[in-house]
């Protein structure tokens, strides 16, 4: 589990794909301390994976081919910049909100403008999780909590401050990128029971 809060940009220093199943080697020293261990879960880019090798300043993770089906991993190439949170311990601080790093779909950015200090982004948002974005409701783009603006049947934006763009990837995004976007979890049980108690 995460909470949303980036703690800091990796770099892609390897990637190793065969078929639709990738080894991703990240350079992050200030993640790579000495409590990270084989076997713990790390987001990147908000994406939950699994450390399977660690080097003094980088570690390693696999990625299956769901995962390489359903969020922007394919599009990483070495040198790539990429979002990481470590998993939340019990005593940590929820300042974002509750991510569980499993993607939903790939987004799309459809217009980037800057607004001031901010930055606005509009997103694409498919039918399927229309009732599962809120406006003022949260959301995760490539592992970043935000808050959503404004929500239509087929958009959504959300606003970026300084800190955000300063210590995300995200001020990079431009018209056309795909970014990987988890709605909110309290959402997809709400509409679950109510499809639920629907079908009696």
């Amino acid at each position: 589990m995460f909470s949303g809060i980036v703690q800091t940009k990796g770099r892609v220093s390897q990637v190793h794909q065969q078929a639709l199943e990738m080894t991703l080697t990240i350079t992050a020293p200030t993640i790579v301390t000495p409590s990270l261990k084989i076997g713990d879960s790390i987001a990147i880019n908000g994406i939950c994976l699994t450390v399977t090798i660690l080097q003094p300043d980088a570690f390693s993770v696999a990625v299956m081919p769901e995962t390489m089906r359903r969020t922007n991993l394919m599009a990483l190439v070495v040198g790539s910049q990429v979002n990481l949170e470590r998993a939340l311990q019990v005593n940590d601080h929820l300042d974002g909100h509750i991510v569980q790093g499993h993607v939903d779909y790939c987004g799309r950015v459809q217009q980037r403008i800057p607004d001031a200090h901010a930055l606005r982004l509009l997103i694409s948002l498919p039918s399927a999780y229309r009732a599962l974005v809120v406006t003022k409701g949260s959301i995760t783009i490539d592992g970043v909590s935000l808050t959503v603006v404004t929500a239509t049947d087929t958009a959504f934006e959300v606003d970026l401050i300084p800190h955000s763009q300063a210590v995300t990837t995200l001020s990079n995004l431009q018209v056309g990128d795909m970014v990987n976007v988890e709605t909110d979890i309290l959402g997809k049980y709400l509409a679950r029971q109510l499809a639920l108690e629907g079908s009696h």
